[in-house]
């Protein structure tokens, strides 16, 4: 499949689910790294209809893909219900957030990786932490861009991935 003609522009409009979302391509961003927020915010926005890319919240961490659960008492303000992260993601910010988010669900998106080494330092960081929400790891295929049709729509299931749930 030859590469949709919205994931060669600088702004994507990506839909899923009924929603739709701007994808803002940086100048000095690889390719893959929005592309990976995109699929993680269509993947979990069933559970998370609410889900948004790229929003700046009281943290000294910003997530790529973030919703909030406003009518939920289990979560303070501003205290997100699910947070997404695409590529790199260091093993002292896995730890702080962790700890800090107990209720949150976290997913990381690995581009057409191995998950194990990964896995191993998120398993590190979740010993003997106190939570209630999973924690899961993503390697997207090198194809994932086939995901994209040519009208932007993403369609994308946990089955098209390698995954695993802590």
């Amino acid at each position: 499949m030859t590469l949709s003609q919205v994931l060669t522009r600088r702004r994507w409009l990506l839909k899923a689910h009924n929603q739709h979302i701007v994808v803002v391509r940086g100048n000095n961003e690889r390719f893959v790294h929005p592309l990976m927020k995109a699929l993680i915010w269509a993947m979990y926005l069933p559970d998370y209809p609410n889900s948004t890319i790229e929003v700046r919240i009281e943290d000294r961490y910003k997530p790529d893909v973030v919703a909030f659960a406003p009518d939920d008492v289990r979560f303070r303000e501003n205290e997100p219900i699910f947070w997404g992260e695409a590529g790199q993601v260091g093993r002292a910010k896995i730890e702080a957030l962790v700890r800090r988010y107990p209720d949150t669900h976290f997913a990381i998106g690995k581009w057409n990786t191995r998950l194990k080494p990964y896995a191993g330092i998120i398993a590190k960081a979740l010993n003997g932490v106190k939570r209630h929400a999973p924690f899961d790891l993503i390697s997207f295929p090198e194809h994932s861009a086939d995901f994209v049709n040519d009208d932007g729509l993403i369609h994308i299931h946990h089955e098209d991935v390698i995954w695993q749930r802590f």
